[in-house]
């Protein structure tokens, strides 16, 4: 197929329909370096008219389409070939019915082969997050769902070897595998590691904290959320405490981070539930004085600080 000359209300149906009898599709477009301004300009090249798009576009167009973009190809000039190839939809921590629901995160797990913190959608915002907590300001840090650390890791890579050294970093999670590896990765005396499903967490006996951070792990199906959030704030945060969430946006297909969240009984990307947890926390951190911000894209990353 050659998509030179085609809009984009053409181009999607077509590929949608290749791609529902083929596991990968290859095509012929402008090559993007050739053209610079808006998608839909028209460019003329030794007196043919192209229409331009960006490789984003078309690196947006894969991720709508569930597909990866291999590397473009040198076509006749002034075009390239791009493939497009299906991720493979089963090969997801998501649809993990078999394991153990201690180890559906665990070192064996679809899970445990992503790090977050190589995808910059995720990582730039986390980033963002910790510069507006103040982070070197904290002490005690305290991580709900902190599987292998990655999130730890940031964290002490941010910080000088004597202000990392002087906070004590907590990290929980129910996995005994992912812990046992994070405890292996952390050997430094001020970083300890639970293994222990959060809803028990009582029974640690942890006192208060100055930042709390979790990542997708609030949301999990046997957490009763909106009490158990309330309760984290009221029984673990200091009074002047900051606090990270991380609400997934997005699903890990055929290990490729794919924007939009994926409800119950819904075909395509639906957000009313994350939307619904994201305004609860924001209003009711609200009412506690903090100042609240939400960043992201694949991740919703709520913010929270108190107004001093």
């Amino acid at each position: 197929m050659t998509f030179t000359h085609h809009t984009m209300q053409e181009i999607l149906p077509l590929l949608q329909e290749s791609l529902s009898k083929n596991s990968s599709v290859s095509f012929e477009i402008l090559n993007p370096d050739l053209g610079e301004g808006y998608a839909g300009n028209l460019i003329t090249i030794e007196d043919q008219t192209y229409i331009y798009r960006g490789y984003k576009a078309w690196t947006d167009l894969a991720e709508l389409l569930i597909c990866k973009m291999l590397t473009a190809k040198e076509s006749s000039y002034p075009l390239v070939t791009l493939h497009f190839q299906k991720l493979e939809t089963q090969s997801s921590f998501h649809l993990d019915t078999q394991s153990p629901k201690e180890e559906k995160y665990g070192t064996e797990s679809h899970f445990f082969a992503i790090n977050k913190m190589e995808e910059p959608a995720f990582l730039y915002y986390y980033q963002q997050a910790l510069t507006n907590v103040k982070l070197e300001n904290r002490s005690r840090i305290l991580n709900l769902g902190v599987n292998r650390g990655d999130e730890f890791e940031v964290i002490k890579n941010r910080l000088n070897t004597n202000k990392y050294q002087n906070m004590e970093l907590i990290g929980i999670d129910h996995s005994k595998t992912a812990i046992e590896y994070a405890q292996t990765q952390f050997k430094e005396n001020n970083v300890k590691f639970y293994i222990e499903d959060i809803t028990n967490m009582d029974t640690l006996n942890l006192g208060k904290f100055d930042l709390l951070i979790s990542i997708g792990t609030l949301q999990s199906p046997s957490i009763n959320f909106k009490p158990f959030f309330m309760s984290l704030v009221q029984n673990y945060l200091e009074k002047n405490a900051a606090i990270i969430l991380g609400f997934p946006n997005s699903r890990w297909i055929g290990g490729e981070m794919v924007y939009g969240a994926k409800a119950p009984n819904y075909v395509m990307s639906e957000m009313s539930l994350l939307f619904n947890d994201v305004i609860f926390c924001k209003k009711y951190l609200q009412q506690k004085k903090y100042r609240v911000t939400l960043t992201g894209k694949q991740y919703i990353f709520l913010t929270a600080t108190k107004i001093l």
